[in-house]
């Protein structure tokens, strides 16, 4: 589990950089979150909304992932499985999954049917009262499970 704010994420400044030198000229940890990402069987971003989208944090690392992937050709994270998670109280969930879901498939990455899971809450710890929610996460979690067992061969993880 990686959470954004820990780590020091500059935002992307579209320099193209990681294209010629296949890493990123920002120091700061985009390459060590890159690693961690490539690393992975499966990747689920997760964002509260905040104001109709995505955080910062997360567009950040959509932005800087997605360029270093790019520029690699978008190997790293082909084939890996993908899922979105936000949640939010009225508005801007649909638009912050949207966001997540079309880094996922930009990246080449498989998504599970049903591969977004959209939860209500404000508060903290409000999700978890969120029954629909909450089912809908366990299911998202064992489509992932099967998925990332089922494509292991080809990925080359077995």
């Amino acid at each position: 589990m990686v959470f954004l704010p820990d780590y020091k994420l500059a935002p992307c400044d579209g320099c193209r950089a990681c294209f010629d030198k296949k890493s990123c000229a920002i120091a700061d940890d985009g390459e060590k979150l890159f690693r961690k990402v490539s690393e992975a069987d499966a990747l689920v971003l997760g964002s509260p909304v905040y104001f109709g989208s995505v955080t910062a944090q997360a567009k950040t690392f959509i932005d800087r992932i997605g360029y270093l992937n790019m520029a690699r050709g978008r190997k790293p994270l082909m084939d890996k499985i993908g899922a979105s998670v936000v949640v939010g109280r009225r508005t801007g969930m649909l638009n912050a999954s949207l966001e997540i879901l079309t880094f996922l498939t930009s990246s080449r990455m498989i998504i599970p049917s049903g591969g977004r899971l959209v939860a209500v809450g404000r508060e903290k710890g409000d999700v978890l009262k969120d029954a629909e929610g909450m089912e809908s996460a366990k299911e998202l979690g064992a489509k992932i499970v099967q998925l990332v067992e089922a494509t292991s061969k080809f990925r080359g993880t077995s």
